[in-house]
């Protein structure tokens, strides 16, 4: 591909599970400097991701500059209908910087198959948080390069930590996760400047935002159930110290690349996790009872309006094993099995599937064939998958009835009750593909669950109660608007319209080449962001 004569050059830095609130409150307290500078001095413009922060998937939305629609993809989790098997995929789309004529060096943004970038430099899987690509650097051997001079990421145990049940993890978290932004920002510095300096546009992603967010919420959410805990002030100081740690780093690279404009940008906000005892434990038991009648899921606390504690070296995933009951087949079971024998095992999965086993839902998997609705692996909302004759290899339940199944199941749903707070549990209920659940894709749901005020127990209209069980994560994808912010001289300060974060790819390669690559989701906001026109502009 011939490169692109412009003299323009843009360093990317993408803040990973930025979490704007937490943000503003140091900013106030005059602990993020330079946070503060960026945002007063650049163009603001909040973006909105929509849905499609439903499917988990906002940096491959990034790296690809598609959307859901654009790549066919509506979560990281693939249900096979044949098989009734669910896995987890990498991205296998190839990056928008591979169809741009410019010179392009990344490091560690998730998402980002440099594999299928024959025209990009860097690494990436370095240290991301669900990096959604295999470990992969161009030039050979730059991966070796860094750690040899750098060393390993210092925060590897803590990626997708689960500490809030020991202060002495939460401690050695919040120790190893703030050494971790420090040494993004050393690696970006010699990596960009030094190493490979000829670039015109940059990427660098701090995913310390996001590991930390999850594992250490509580920390400052003083309304958390799990604010009591001694491990809350390691975990505050921890979450607010990548914050500061990321501040300092935006300092270096902004003096670094003076001669740079930069972007700074989030597609979403975070916020309390409300959705992983209940989408991923919770309601496949609850599917389990509705279809057979009797329960799998016996917690070992019996109170209903608990917040139940777990062992500080204990995982929670063994923790819920040890309160899952073993199957006993029906009489009319054991005769089938008996008649027609066990089913051939199925086709092994493409190398680079990845199962789920240590998630609760996939425990029901050998009974989703008999089920007319069963609860998929999901690491945020609820989702639930139906049946469907004609789609499924063992459907049962007819296109006729599916609109009538739908509509019941959201009635019991929506009756269900959160036993800690006597509210309801579920906030909406979402149909996907109403009346026409052929188009339902491997990669959706049938009906998605947005669960409110974090349930730890169900409770059925009948007075049946599934759960409780203990917090998993604190944090979680529940937060607000992103933002991208702009800064240089060609860029004017402010507040601008709000815009689909899909919007900021098509803005940067407008930007930067005057072109928006095919295949591309969205539109160019340039505009908006060169000249003060907001109050001109529609908002999104």
């Amino acid at each position: 591909m011939s490169k692109s004569d412009t003299s323009r050059r843009v360093l990317v830095i993408g803040l990973d599970g930025f979490e704007e609130r937490i943000a503003n409150t140091l900013m106030e307290q005059g602990r993020l400097p330079n946070f503060t500078r960026m945002f007063a001095e650049g163009a603001y413009v909040p973006v909105d991701h929509g849905e499609a922060k439903r499917s988990g998937l906002a940096w491959e939305h990034f790296a690809t500059g598609l959307s859901p629609a654009g790549a066919s993809r509506w979560s990281a989790v693939t249900f096979d209908p044949d098989t009734y098997r669910c896995a987890q995929h990498p991205t296998r789309l190839e990056p928008f910087a591979q169809r741009l004529p410019v010179t392009t060096l990344v490091f560690d943004p998730p998402y980002f198959d440099l594999r299928r970038a024959n025209d990009v430099q860097g690494v990436v899987c370095w240290g991301a948080h669900d990096p959604g690509t295999q470990a992969f650097a161009r030039p050979a051997g730059l991966a070796a390069e860094i750690e040899a001079r750098f060393g390993p990421y210092p925060a590897e145990p803590y990626i997708y930590g689960y500490t809030w049940a020991s202060t002495e993890r939460s401690q050695a978290m919040a120790e190893a996760i703030v050494r971790a932004t420090q040494v993004r920002a050393d690696v970006t510095e010699w990596l960009f400047s030094e190493r490979l300096p000829d670039w015109q546009l940059g990427v660098v992603v701090i995913s310390e935002f996001h590991s930390a967010v999850e594992a250490l919420w509580h920390g400052v959410d003083d309304t958390h159930p799990l604010h009591a805990l001694p491990s809350a002030a390691p975990a505050r100081a921890g979450l607010e110290g990548v914050y500061e740690a990321a501040d300092a780093m935006l300092g270096r690279l902004a003096q670094r690349f003076a001669d740079c404009d930069l972007l700074l940008f989030s597609f979403h906000g975070m916020g309390a996790n409300d959705s992983d005892v209940a989408s991923m434990a919770l309601l496949p038991e609850l599917m389990y009872r509705r279809h057979f009648g009797r329960s799998r899921l016996q917690p070992l606390v019996k109170d209903r309006h608990a917040v139940p504690p777990i062992g500080a070296d204990e995982s929670w995933s063994a923790h819920v094993r040890s309160q899952f009951l073993p199957h006993a087949p029906s009489r009319w079971q054991k005769l089938t099995r008996r008649l027609h024998g066990h089913r051939d095992a199925p086709p092994p999965l493409p190398d680079d599937a990845h199962p789920v086993p240590w998630m609760p839902a996939s425990w029901y998997q050998p009974f989703w064939h008999t089920m007319p609705v069963f609860a998929m692996p999901s690491f945020y909302d609820g989702q639930l998958r139906l049946n469907v004759e004609g789609r499924e290899a063992q459907g049962c339940v007819s296109i006729q009835d599916y609109d009538a199944l739908c509509a019941n199941l959201a009635d019991e749903l929506r009756a269900l009750i959160n036993p800690r707070t006597g509210e309801q549990a579920v906030d909406e209920v979402v149909f996907t593909h109403p009346g026409a659940p052929l188009n339902v894709h491997p990669t959706e749901a049938d009906i998605i669950i947005l669960w409110r005020g974090a349930p730890l127990a169900l409770e059925t209209a009948d007075g049946d109660v599934v759960g409780p069980l203990p917090y998993r994560r604190p944090g979680g994808h529940t937060g607000g608007d992103g933002c991208a912010v702009w800064l240089g001289p060609s860029f004017a300060s402010g507040r601008k319209a709000r815009a689909s974060a899909f919007d900021v790819v098509p803005t940067l390669c407008d930007y930067l080449c005057g072109m928006i690559p095919e295949p591309c989701d969205g539109n160019s906001f340039l505009a908006r962001v060169l000249a003060d026109a907001s109050e001109d502009l529609p908002t999104y």
